[in-house]
């Protein structure tokens, strides 16, 4: 019968292989889920500093406090007054040697004249160079507390130990009758202005400035030059 005759060929077409069809083009459709995602990018490491926060310290030079300046101020005050003393005292040397001769006289009688007036110029020239000693002393501790050396205020307090000694006989044998009332009272502004330089100079920032003795700063920042050091 024609109805039911099969072909040769058509009986022996072969049947698709499973693996060809998984070969065979995705659709259009399926392309894209088929694409890799995108490779997720990572943000890059944060740059390393380039200073360094543990630098060498550097000497810098800060001003000092300000009852470390009053010190100073006052200070300078008692040094030009003292200067002015040992002047004046020169220049009156002839009106108190008669004097201090007359005091020597009251001390002890029956001496010559010429022996009470080698007496009054030892007197005169003892006073005098104990004035100039212990100004020039001060002036040095001056520079010595300014460069923070330690224990000067001690060394200081002596010297203002001595200028009230040396006032208290200055009273008694120098600075008399009416040329030696002013010489009184220049030393005793000078004694007084040592004694607030140096209550001034025990403030606790002005001991805690000295403790220190070197103002250090780590880092470049408004560091002061080699040469103001």
């Amino acid at each position: 019968m024609t109805a039911g005759h099969v072909t040769d060929s058509d009986s022996t077409s072969p049947a698709p292989a499973q693996g060809s069809v998984e070969k065979a083009a995705p659709t259009p459709g399926t392309a894209a889920d088929s694409t890799p995602p995108p490779a997720r990018t990572r943000a890059a490491p944060p740059r390393p500093s380039t200073g360094y926060s543990n630098t060498a310290p550097v000497l810098v030079r800060l001003t000092p406090p300000f009852s470390v300046r009053m010190s100073q101020f006052f200070w300078i005050l008692s040094f030009a007054i003292g200067a002015f003393s040992v002047v004046y005292l020169f220049v009156i040397r002839q009106e108190q040697l008669p004097l201090i001769a007359d005091v020597a006289r009251g001390v002890t009688e029956g001496r010559t004249d010429e022996t009470y007036d080698a007496a009054a110029d030892i007197v005169f020239w003892i006073v005098f160079a104990v004035l100039v000693a212990v100004l020039m002393a001060q002036v040095t501790l001056l520079v010595a507390f300014s460069s923070r050396r330690p224990r000067v205020r001690w060394w200081q307090l002596a010297t203002l130990g001595v200028q009230v000694v040396l006032l208290l006989l200055s009273m008694e044998w120098v600075a008399i009758g009416k040329r030696g009332e002013p010489l009184q009272l220049l030393l005793a502004a000078q004694a007084g202005l040592v004694a607030l330089a140096l209550l001034a100079a025990v403030f606790p920032k002005a001991i805690a400035w000295s403790a220190r003795q070197h103002d250090v700063r780590r880092g470049h920042h408004d560091v002061v030059g080699s040469g103001d050091l």
